[in-house]
C-alpha cells in the first residue's frame, strides 16, 4: 500500500469489509437518501427537455436537427442559405465557441456524417425551458451576426 501524505490507512477509499475499493459509495448513499424514484423523475425531466429543445430546433428555419433525440442529447446546427457543409462547419464551430465564452450555455460538439454539430447533453436538474429558449435564440443571433460580418 502506498503511503499517504497525511499518514494512516485510507478508510474513505474502502468498502465496509475494508478489503476492496468502494467507489460507488456516493451513488449508493444518494440512492438510499433520495430513492430511485427521485432519480427516475429527473431523468424523465431531462428527456422531456431534450424533446422540447429538438422541437425548437425543428421549428426554426435557420436550425437543422442532425440526429434523432430519443433521450437527453440533441445535436443540431445553424444553417445559412447557399453555404456548403465546409462553410457551415466553420460557422458552427465559431458559434459554439462564442456561446461557450459568453456563458449562456456550455454545449459540446461532435461530427455527424461530416457535419459539425452543436451537441447539448441535458443532465442538469436545474435546467428550465427558458434556458433552452435562450440557447436557441443565442445560436440564431450569433449565427446571423457572423454571416453578416
Amino acid at each position: 500500500m502506498a503511503s499517504r501524505p497525511a499518514g494512516g490507512f485510507p478508510f474513505a477509499e474502502r468498502g465496509v469489509q475494508l478489503s476492496r475499493g468502494f467507489r460507488a459509495l456516493k451513488v449508493w448513499m444518494s440512492f438510499k437518501t433520495h430513492g430511485v424514484d427521485a432519480y427516475a423523475r429527473l431523468i424523465h425531466q431531462n428527456v422531456r427537455q431534450a424533446h422540447y429543445l429538438a422541437g425548437l430546433v425543428t421549428k426554426h428555419p435557420r436550425l437543422e436537427l442532425l440526429a434523432p433525440a430519443p433521450l437527453n442529447v440533441v445535436c443540431f446546427r445553424f444553417v445559412a442559405p447557399g453555404a456548403d457543409d465546409v462553410a457551415l462547419n466553420a460557422l458552427n464551430k465559431e458559434i459554439l465557441l462564442r456561446i461557450q465564452e459568453s456563458g449562456v450555455a456550455i454545449p459540446s460538439q461532435t461530427m455527424l456524417d461530416g457535419r459539425f454539430a452543436i451537441r447539448v447533453a441535458i443532465t442538469n436538474h436545474r435546467s428550465r425551458r427558458a434556458d433552452f429558449d435562450l440557447l436557441v435564440r443565442t445560436v440564431v443571433e450569433t449565427g446571423t451576426a457572423l454571416r453578416k460580418g
